[in-house]
């Protein structure tokens, strides 16, 4: 099921045409536990990117959008390991975002629902955490003032890295 719910939200969230129009083409490179990796690529630009769904949100009784986290390559625009957490309600503005991974914490800033760490260096020191980490942990505060903790396994996740890394080498 968790798979499922992956491929949908990469398949519908990530790019804002109906897939019968869409003139883009998305592989699933593989699913291994908690993550999905995938290769995409729309006219000439190609995007490699890997996702997972929390396995724990709180609080409950909060109601929110879609929630998940990428990792993402885009080779041609020299991106690499660009992390981003999407919490599923808008950010409050000026309000602290960040994950950790075991002692490791990294600052995020938010621009509506999605947060991107706050240093693009800390991208890769961010992917190596992942890699050694068990579970990730995401906060942040919403628009209303609700503080909210999504945590992710991060079981699959090396494997997960190793496809998109493969799938979009220079």
């Amino acid at each position: 099921m968790k798979n499922l719910i992956l491929t949908f939200i990469a398949l519908f969230v990530l790019f804002d045409t109906p897939i019968a129009e869409a003139q883009d083409k998305r592989q699933l490179l593989t699913s291994v536990r908690d993550w999905s990796a995938y290769v995409s690529t729309e006219g000439n630009l190609k995007t490699c990117y890997m996702i997972s769904v929390p396995r724990d949100t709180a609080p409950k009784n909060v109601n929110r959008g879609e929630i998940y986290m990428m990792v993402t390559h885009v080779p041609s625009l020299k991106r690499f390991n660009e992390v981003n957490v999407v919490v599923g309600y808008p950010f409050k503005k000026g309000a602290p975002a960040s994950i950790t991974v075991g002692r490791q914490k990294f600052n995020m800033f938010t621009e509506g629902d999605a947060a991107w760490l706050s240093e693009r260096r800390q991208d890769a020191a961010a992917v190596e955490a992942m890699k050694r980490g068990n579970d990730l942990v995401a906060r942040g505060t919403s628009s209303r003032g609700t503080n909210t903790t999504d945590r992710y396994s991060l079981m699959g996740f090396t494997a997960a890295h190793k496809a998109i890394t493969d799938a979009c080498k220079e």
